[in-house]
Formats: structure tokens, sequence, C-alpha cells
């Protein structure tokens, strides 16, 4: 039985569930639906022995992204800002705040950037390039006859798609990719908090480079747009500008590496719904937005404060406790969700929040749930006899906080 924490103060007597560990991400639901039914939200420790609140049920994380009580910046819930926080900016050069670290007025400000340069247009100009991109790696693959999907297909998509989008020039995207690859891998075990700053300090000094290349040189990628925009006589400052660019790269790539890589994973585990997909193509939108519910490639975004308390059923969070909206546990709520633990390509009104909701919705979900499409109508069609090819049970997940996805999917092509 799960226990719930419902004061305030920490009794020694009911010790609180570790969640997030290592073997977490191969099958969290079953935990997930007993934190449901116990309680809106429970306070756990994490690996790292630090406690936090998990809001579980779909209506309550709702309401907690739209509550104004709840703020990503921990200095107005009269808290510090963390050390590795501090750190991770300065080693990026980033010493102003990004969009994930404020609340409006200051995200209202940042954001209205972003709308000028990361436009629904823009994501509709990226669909020929991303399908031309799609059909080049799965040539390559269909060649080599067995691959890894994420090595091979899941990771170059997205990278070629992003560098392609900001405005990377051609005989520097390999450099770049190898860049930003090593930077997301922070996430990984083996990777400590010094070998992170040194990755992104090389990008930093990357795009520092690129940045000036395009004051020189604009054209009509994302950077170029980004310095070029202005709001009522306001620019971004070269740290916000920096700290956009990383946010985008960062949303727009994992999103759509783990959604891409579960996604194929939970088909052949339900091969009954590919089959489905196969035959009728223009089921695809619907299937992204099942997998993204069903197999989501995030768990929760950032981490709130509670800035007073803030009372839940008969829960409470008190003034200064972190909490995470777990996503991932709201999508397979039985009161929203028939058949919550089913996947089923066909599925309508699919309420998903994956991607988040309000102030600080996911900027990369269009382009992720636009990438996914492409890249899963191309190896439905393709592809007819796609296969696992190792056992199930060797397949290997990520320890990453805060995202769920696969080290390697070896497959079989035909």
């Amino acid at each position: 039985m799960v226990r719930t924490k419902r004061a305030s103060r920490t009794d020694a007597s009911q010790p609180l569930l570790t969640l997030f560990g290592p073997g977490h991400g191969e099958n969290p639901f079953p935990l997930y639906a007993r934190l449901r039914q116990a309680a809106p939200a429970t306070k756990v420790r994490l690996p790292t022995r630090q406690h936090i609140w998990v809001v579980t049920r779909y209506e309550a994380v709702v309401g907690m992204l739209r509550d104004e009580r709840f703020t990503v910046d921990p200095r107005k819930a009269g808290l510090k800002m963390p050390i590795w926080r501090r750190w991770a900016a300065r080693a990026l050069g980033m010493d102003g705040d990004s969009l994930v670290g404020v609340d409006d007025p200051e995200h209202y400000r940042l954001r209205s950037f972003v709308h000028k340069a990361f436009t629904p247009r823009t994501v509709d100009r990226l669909a020929a390039w991303t399908e031309k991109v799609t059909h080049q790696l799965l040539d390559e693959a269909a060649r080599k006859g067995s691959v890894d999907l994420i090595a091979d297909f899941a990771l170059p998509l997205p990278l070629t798609v992003i560098a392609e989008l900001v405005g990377v020039p051609d005989k520097e995207r390999q450099e770049f990719s190898a860049l930003v690859s090593h930077l997301f891998n922070f996430a990984s075990p083996r990777i400590n908090i010094i070998s992170m700053m040194a990755s992104g300090y090389r990008l930093k000094r990357y795009l520092d480079a690129l940045i000036e290349l395009k004051r020189r040189n604009p054209d009509d990628r994302l950077l170029s747009t980004l310095l070029a925009a202005e709001e009522s006589g306001d620019r971004l400052t070269h740290a916000e500008l920096l700290s956009m660019v990383l946010l985008l790269l960062f949303a727009g790539h994992e999103t759509t590496v783990n959604l891409i890589g579960n996604g194929m994973l939970a088909f052949f585990d339900n091969p009954e719904q590919f089959e489905h997909l196969r035959g009728r193509p223009e089921l695809v939108e619907q299937a992204v937005e099942e997998l993204l519910r069903f197999a989501p490639p995030v768990e929760y975004g950032v981490p709130r404060h509670a800035v007073s308390d803030v009372q839940m059923e008969d829960v409470t969070i008190p003034r200064g406790d972190r909490a995470i909206a777990l996503l991932s546990a709201a999508n397979r709520d039985e009161r929203i969700f028939e058949n919550a633990d089913r996947l089923d390509v066909t599925r309508e009104k699919n309420r998903q929040i994956t991607f988040g909701l309000g102030l600080h919705f996911c900027l990369g979900a269009p382009l992720a749930r636009r990438e996914g499409a492409i890249a899963f109508r191309a190896l439905a069609q393709r592809f007819p006899n796609l296969s696992l090819d190792v056992p199930r049970g060797d397949v290997e997940w990520w320890n990453i906080a805060g995202l769920r996805g696969l080290k390697k999917l070896p497959v079989r092509l035909s």
C-alpha cells in the first residue's frame, strides 16, 4: 500500500516512497495508478534523498499547471536559486532568466519574441525538409537491414531538422550535432555536473560565433528572426538569446527522440495497432497523440514551488515545498481516459497533456508532433515486416529525471 502524507511534517513512522530510481522507466504505470488511488498528491523521496510532492490525478495536475500559487521560480517562494542551476547557467553564459525559470510578466515578454520566430508557418516550412531527411535516413537504414532505431534514426532526425531551423551552415552541421549530443548526454548517470558544464561551454562558444555570423549575414532562419525581433522597443539580450536557442534545442530534440523510440516499442508490444496505422495512414496524427499519452517522452516538466499553502482535497502542500505535475501519471487516469492502459490509435477526444498546459506549455510541441507523424507514417509504409531485433526483456531505459526514453532499440527492417 502506498502511504500518503497528509501533514506538512515528516513522520518517521511512515517512510516516504522513493521514486524515479533505477529501473523506474520500464513500467512505472502500476505504481502511478496506486498513487492516483491513494491521493491527488503524494510526498515522495528522490534518489538524491530530496523530498518532493508528485501530483498524479489528471484534474489535480491540470489545476496545478494553471494555479498561480505554484511558481517555477524558487525565489518567489522565499527560497534561494539552487547552486547547480546557477553553475549551469554561468557555464552556458546565461546570466539572464530563461523561459522555463520565470513566470509572468517576464515570461510573457520572453515568449512574445519566440512567437515571432517559432510560428506554425515555420513548422510547416520544415515539413518538406523533415520528409526529405526522414527518407534519406531510412534509405541508409534499409541498406543495412538491421539498425539501432535510436542511433540511426530517432537521434539524427531531430538534430538535422533543428540545424535547419536555427540556420546552421551546411558545412558545420556535423560539428553542431556532436556538440548538441554531448550536452544532452549530461542526463546519463555516468555524466557529472563538470562534464555537463564543459559540454555546455563548448556549445556556447559555437553559438556565440553563430550569432555573430547571423548579425553580419542574416537569413530567414529562426536565429536571425530572433535577432531582428523587437517587442515594444525591447530586444533580447545576448544571454537571453542564448538561453532561448538552447531551450528550443532541448525541447525540439529530446521529445522527438523519445517519442519515436517509445512509440515504436509500444507498437512492437501492440502489433495490431501498428498494422491498423499501416492500413489507415490518415490516422497518423491521431496515433501520435495516443503515443504521447500512452508512451510519453516526458514524465514531468519544470518543478514548481508553492508560494502559499495549497490544499488538494485532504492533502496540504505547504508554502516553499517543491512539487511536480506527473504528466505521465495523469495521462493514464481512469477517470478521464476509457481503457487508459490500452494503446488505441483510433482514440478520439484525446486530452493528453504530455507537453504541459498554460504558461509553460512546451515550445517544441508542434515540431515534435510533426516529426513524429512523418516518422511513424514512413516506418509503417516502408517496412511492413519491421520487428524488434532483441528479446523484449533486453530493451534498456535511461534513468533520466523528467524524461522517459530508450538507450537503444535494435530492429530488423525486413
